[in-house]
């Protein structure tokens, strides 16, 4: 059984619309694949139907902004209740901010000369359920400014660059258990990828274990083989789900195709029986998986 646990669509900052998705994922040779843009659950019925009509199994989930210690921490949140009132709360904060400071960054944009609007913006963002960086980044190509997205990231949109603006992140702390009380299972997105080297320490996790923590993805790749092997050791120490996964944003960001990195099967069903058990204590009408033969 091949397994991708994390995927986004154009319902956030992917390429693809969900259906696209799912389909390309079956296509690839994939049993399941979760989908889990950022802060939404708005592309959950689209997926779940292309799963059914391409025999593929769909894992609904979402990616949560989150800062924990002063640094922004990617939540996976899988099998949840998306209408649990305080993660509800939460989600729009974070939406809201995603939104909220694209003017801005147009704004600096052309006090660099570059000629862009709001409307360039809009174009690339209409399916997803906010307009951020990524759109910004999108209309940059577009208009012939850059090559590609992450050309425009390191020239313009990163932290440091001339158009970056700041925006409100979830404390991880108020998110994980929210995640918990709407049902679902949390686990942390590459949490040593990027510029982060060994934060979330040991410590630190087993921390956020107590508070409703449910695993961390290992297999990702922003993590070289000292890291996945250092990761996976403390996973085991404090009993932790690893995961696997692409982070596939379609043409949205290279070097992340469908399925190159994947889930135990084991590990699968660790997450579900953890799912099974919050659902249960919470109460609430969660999304329920049946995992191919």
């Amino acid at each position: 059984m091949r397994i991708d646990l994390h995927t986004h669509s154009r319902v956030s900052d992917g390429t693809d619309s969900p259906a696209e998705l799912v389909a390309a994922a079956a296509a690839t040779g994939l049993d399941v694949v979760a989908l889990t843009d950022h802060d939404t659950a708005a592309g959950w019925p689209e997926a779940l139907a292309a799963g059914t009509q391409h025999g593929i199994t769909v894992v609904p989930g979402m990616e949560i902004s989150t800062e924990y210690g002063g640094h922004s921490v990617h939540l996976l949140a899988y099998l949840l209740d998306p209408t649990l009132p305080g993660l509800v709360a939460e989600l729009g904060h974070v939406l809201a901010g995603r939104s909220a400071r694209v003017p801005t960054m147009v704004a600096r944009l052309r006090e660099a000369g570059i000629e862009i609007t709001l409307d360039d913006v809009y174009e690339q963002s209409a399916d997803a359920a906010a307009t951020g960086r990524p759109h910004v980044a999108d209309a940059l190509v577009a208009l012939g400014v850059v090559g590609h997205r992450d050309e425009a990231f390191d020239a313009y949109l990163a932290w440091g660059r001339p158009a970056f603006v700041d925006r409100y992140n979830a404390p991880l702390e108020r998110i994980i258990p929210l995640v918990t009380e709407a049902g679902g299972v949390s686990v942390i997105a590459h949490p040593w990828g990027r510029s982060r080297r060994h934060e979330p320490t040991e410590r630190q996790l087993a921390e956020l274990v107590e508070i409703g923590l449910g695993g961390i993805e290992v297999d990702h790749q922003d993590h070289g083989p000292a890291e996945r092997s250092a990761l996976r050791a403390i996973a085991k120490n404090l009993d932790l789900v690893t995961t696997g996964s692409s982070d596939y944003h379609g043409t949205g960001k290279t070097g992340h195709p469908l399925g190159v990195n994947t889930t135990d099967p084991a590990e699968l069903h660790r997450l579900l029986e953890r799912a099974a058990t919050a659902s249960a204590a919470a109460g609430r009408r969660t999304p329920e998986v049946v995992l191919p033969c």
